[in-house]
């Protein structure tokens, strides 16, 4: 099983220079991941150590080992690791930039009752909820990812009731509205026949944002290294970072590598940020 240490190290062991052009990284050597989102394809490599394999097939079979759910665009998540967390991966262009959940409301965890996953999601291994990582990537004019946030959900999304009520409110709010013929849909809602003729629908689509992680956590004082090519940053609560095997923990924390710090935070409880809980900060900057 893989997890969020290991693929640190799996980038911060990576010799390819080039690596961070993963446009240009994955339309080299005959790399068949160029189809498709190459963020996507990065991320999937880090995770499963397969950065420096080419060979379609032997990529294909580690792959199998490692996770047992890849997703698509509109259905959360993107990656599932067996045993293991859940990725939800997002792009933009700016490294400021809000990030656009479309239909989903960001999560604290993923959970297998959620009406915005697939039964292929729910059933592809035996779970009832996982913890969450978005992994935000930023990609410049250039092709190249000039900043990679890892968050866990629970440092990032309150309970799920806190969105719920709001999606719940809006829904029967829309409903309460006299003559209108109203149906929950896993979006928002739909409101159906609304002219005489009752040929005309209104379809009601939730466009949920969230703010970028380097402004949610702008009073960590994080110590963005501007002229570096590269910046990696992952952030999870310390609970979590003890919950993974010694023998990462270890590798991660006597790495040579100058570039690669592990710092303790403290950062505001989504649910009640008046409290502060321990959590990790790890930062890799080339």
């Amino acid at each position: 099983m893989t997890n969020i240490l290991q693929a640190i190290q799996n980038i911060s062991n990576s010799s390819d220079n080039k690596i961070t052009n993963i446009t240009s990284f994955y339309r080299s050597l005959n790399r068949i991941n160029a189809v498709g989102d190459p963020l996507e394809a990065f991320i999937k490599d880090m995770f499963a150590n397969t950065l420096n394999i080419s060979d379609e097939n032997r990529k294909n079979e580690v792959y199998q080992q490692k996770f047992s759910y890849f997703g698509n665009q509109n259905n959360p998540p993107d990656l599932m690791i067996i045993n293991g967390d859940a990725i939800e991966i997002k792009k933009i262009g700016s490294e400021n930039s809000q990030i656009a959940l479309n239909s989903s409301y960001p999560s604290a965890k993923l959970f297998a009752n959620s009406p915005m996953i697939t039964s292929t999601c729910r059933q592809c291994e035996d779970w009832v909820e996982k913890d969450i990582i978005y992994a935000i990537g930023t990609i410049n004019k250039n092709n190249q990812i000039t900043l990679l946030w890892f968050i866990y959900g629970d440092c990032y999304a309150a309970n799920r009731e806190v969105y719920e009520r709001i999606r719940n409110t809006m829904a029967d709010g829309i409903n309460s509205i006299p003559g209108v013929d109203f149906s929950r849909t896993k979006e928002l809602g739909r409101v159906n026949h609304i002219d005489p003729l009752g040929i005309t629908h209104l379809r009601i689509r939730s466009m949920w944002i969230i703010e970028h992680p380097s402004k949610v956590y702008s009073y960590l004082s994080i110590p963005y290294k501007s002229n570096q090519t590269f910046r990696l940053f992952a952030l999870m609560r310390e609970s979590k970072y003890l919950s993974f095997p010694l023998k990462d923990r270890t590798k991660l924390e006597e790495s040579v590598n100058s570039n690669l710090k592990i710092n303790d935070v403290k950062i505001k409880l989504p649910d009640n940020p008046v409290k502060l809980i321990s959590a990790k900060l790890i930062s890799y900057q080339i």
